[in-house]
């Protein structure tokens, strides 16, 4: 575990030197990407059976935050494939045993990258609810697949796409496609120009009578089945999420004691960690900081453990450490002044990033509305 941690730390370092770089182009992060498959880290979470890392979350969650501290949008799109992996080989999946083994092993081998594409431009996010306007239709014993998915992160590096659709029967019934990407019928359209997360290949990808193998249909319910959230989804989502955006807070903190050593104002003629004042700002982001690693620790382990908490839980443990996140990196911002925004520093860059995680599922308004609702018993 050290020895990967200290591998993972050395890419970070490397990949935080040009994340300005893809940042202002948009670029999406091939390189980072190939260092991530030359280090075995795209299957991680893959079983050691089909010569995986047999990660579990504790190792994911470890490994995500490290590469979040240096690029938060490589860090995305490692994050997504490792959750798919954390799910697909799990006891009791609807995946045929053969297509997730088939899945797991290019991850090991190609570095296959994998991520669900589930948000629509009418839809939204599917977990508040609706049909998907995606269509798959019967082609004899396979699919066709029609639709577009927006935010779609990963896009240009992506192996698979897990594509959310419905069929076109007279009960429709919702669920997973396995798409590969390299398919006929698919095609990217470069729509991702936002804020944050800005090299995180977040375009549309657009199926145009995309064909699918029968077997390639691996998780289909009525929709009111789809409405129970699974607590291992949950759990890996929550963590992953939170451990990134927990990374983005460490670099902006990193960012904050190299300036309070090195800035010396003419007026104090010290430096300004000498002052109580910034003595206390750093304390508190380091109480923020801490409660976050313990926050995510637990989550992952009980989950390693075989006893994930509770979809609430796992929400509560999202929204607190992105939280802190947020406010740890926009204490750094108020305090260090015109330096904090300016494009010559990486601050102006993580406050970007940060403010991403309010618009992860589960967002701050779902979990505090489930959880009001759970203990009023309405």
């Amino acid at each position: 575990m050290t020895a990967l941690l200290e591998t993972v730390r050395t890419l970070a370092e490397g990949f935080a030197a040009t994340a300005g770089e893809r940042d202002r182009s948009g670029a999406f992060p091939h390189a980072p990407i190939a260092s991530l498959r030359e280090a075995g880290l795209i299957g991680l979470a893959a079983p050691e059976r089909l010569g995986g890392g047999g990660g579990g979350l504790v190792r994911a969650a470890q490994v995500v935050g490290a590469i979040g501290a240096g690029d938060p949008a490589v860090a995305l799109v490692l994050a997504m494939t490792l959750l798919q992996h954390g799910l697909i080989h799990r006891d009791g999946t609807s995946w045929p045993r053969a297509l997730a083994d088939r899945v797991g092993r290019e991850a090991v081998t190609n570095g296959a990258l994998i991520n669900a594409l589930r948000v629509e431009p009418d839809l939204g996010t599917p977990a508040r609810g609706g049909l998907p306007a995606t269509i798959a239709r019967r082609d004899g014993g396979d699919w066709r697949v029609t639709g577009r998915k927006i935010y779609s992160t990963g896009a240009p590096g992506l192996s698979y796409g897990l594509v959310f659709a419905r069929t076109d029967e007279a009960e429709p019934r919702i669920g997973n496609w396995l798409v590969p990407m390299s398919s006929p019928g698919i095609r990217i359209e470069e729509s991702w120009d936002h804020l944050g997360l800005r090299a995180s290949g977040s375009h549309d990808v657009v199926f145009e009578e995309t064909f699918v193998p029968g077997d390639h249909a691996v998780d289909l319910r009525r929709p009111e089945d789809w409405r129970r959230p699974d607590p291992l989804q949950q759990a890996w989502s929550c963590a992953l999420l939170a451990t990134l955006y927990d990374g983005v807070a460490r670099a902006a903190q990193a960012w904050f004691r190299h300036f309070l050593h090195e800035r010396v104002p003419g007026s104090l003629g010290a430096p300004l960690a000498s002052l109580p004042r910034f003595h206390e700002a750093f304390g508190e982001n380091e109480r923020l900081l801490s409660i976050n690693a313990r926050l995510v620790a637990s989550l992952a382990a009980e989950t390693d453990a075989g006893a994930p908490p509770a979809p609430q839980e796992a929400g509560f443990v999202k929204l607190t450490v992105t939280e802190n996140a947020i406010q740890a990196v926009q204490r750094v911002a108020e305090l260090c002044g015109n330096a904090a925004l300016s494009r010559n520093n990486p601050l102006e860059r993580h406050l970007r990033d940060v403010l991403c995680a309010r618009i992860h599922w589960p967002q701050g308004d779902a979990v505090r509305v489930a959880a009001g609702r759970a203990a009023l018993g309405v």
